[in-house]
Order: C-alpha cells, then structure tokens, then sequence
C-alpha cells in the first residue's frame, strides 16, 4: 500500500514538474526577490528627502510650494503599504507605482529651483546630497528592469501551454508589471523660468559735470 502510495506521489511530483509547477514557484521566488531591492532603493530615496528639503530650505525658503510638494509626495508613498500582496493586485500596483513617480516628479523640479540659487549649489551637504539622489535612480533603474524581466518570465509561464493548465488549476494568475512609458510622463519635469524682466529704469540725469549721476546703491 505505502509502495503504491509512494509511486502515486512521484508521478504525481513528475507530472507538476512537467507541466509548469515548479517553474511557477522558482518565478514566484524570483519576482519577490527582485521586488524586494526595488523597495529597498525606493526607500533608499524617500530617506533623503527630509535632508534634501532642508539643505533647499535653508538657501530658498521663500520656494515653499516647490518644498511643500516634495513632502507631501514622500508622505503619499509612505501610505502606501508594500506587501506581498500588492504584486498581485494591479489597482495597488497602480496606486504605488504613480505614488513614486509623483515622488520622483517632485524631487525634479526642486533640483530645478536649486539651479537658480549658486551658494545652494556650492554647499558641499547638497552636493552630495544630489549625488547620492543621483546614484540612488540609477540602482533604482537597475533594480525595476530585474523586477519587470523577472514578470515577464513569470506571465510567459502562466499564460502559455501546458503551464497554463496548471496555472489555471492552482490559481496562478499574471503579475502587474511597472509601465515604463507612463512614469516618463508623469515625472517629466516642467520648465521653469525664474527670469524676472527688469523694470527700465530712468535715463540718468547729467550732473554740472556733464557726466551720469552714480547709480543708487541698495
């Protein structure tokens, strides 16, 4: 009986095998892998907002919608709640995936106030502060591109035969993946223009000289 028992499991391991199973828990385990180092640098960022706003603050702190955008942006991504679950639930995935391109949003156009304030952009903190930002989309880039090649061969699996039989019998479903298309829309930053036309000012009167009056020192 145990003999019969045993063989029973074993075609019954062979036939999941073959038709998909374990492929699906391999991918499963890679997806969470890779989602794991995308939150990773993602809070990687939000961890440098508060010093980023504060080092602007303290050269520009008359630019409070531009500084009150960017914390407002890094509170809507700590909302969100990233758990396993939100993989699998492509309204989440949405919510989440244009909470951090807002967040990335904002953080551009406050590098582009900085560009218009040369002692913020000589202070030794926001320089490092900017690189590390810097460095930290780069590993971010990295990271998506894992996550969305490793759901991409995950769908691959589920929706195509004979794994999707056994995607279909144990409830394997296809995974959201990031839009690429739609963050580059949504984070393009605006152009901003901070030249002021200067208010024409009075031709200057001769002096008993003959030449131009001194201009008035402020």
């Amino acid at each position: 009986m145990r003999l019969r028992i045993l063989i029973l499991l074993t075609l019954l391991a062979g036939l999941l095998s073959g038709c998909g199973y374990n492929t699906f828990q391999s991918g499963d385990e890679a997806i969470k892998s890779a989602w794991s180092e995308v939150l990773n640098q993602y809070q990687r960022r939000a961890d440098l907002v508060p010093n980023l706003v504060a080092t602007v603050q303290g050269y520009a702190s008359h630019e409070k919608d531009v500084l009150t955008q960017v914390t407002q942006a890094r509170a809507r991504v700590g909302a969100i709640q990233a758990t396993p679950e939100l993989v699998s639930d492509p309204e989440a995935f949405a919510k989440f995936q244009q909470a951090q391109a807002g967040l990335k949003s904002a953080l551009s156009r406050l590098l582009v106030v900085a560009e218009n304030y040369p002692q913020l952009k000589a202070d030794a903190a926001f320089r490092d502060l900017q690189a590390q930002l810097e460095g930290t989309e780069n590993r971010i880039t990295v990271a998506r591109n894992r996550y969305i090649k490793a759901v991409e061969g995950y769908n691959v699996s589920v929706r195509t035969f004979p794994n999707n039989l056994t995607a279909m019998i144990f409830g394997y479903t296809v995974k959201p993946n990031f839009s690429v298309e739609n963050e580059q829309a949504i984070s393009t930053a605006p152009k901003v223009d901070f030249a002021r036309p200067a208010p024409a000012s009075p031709a200057a009167a001769p002096t008993d000289a003959g030449r131009p009056a001194p201009a008035a020192s402020y």
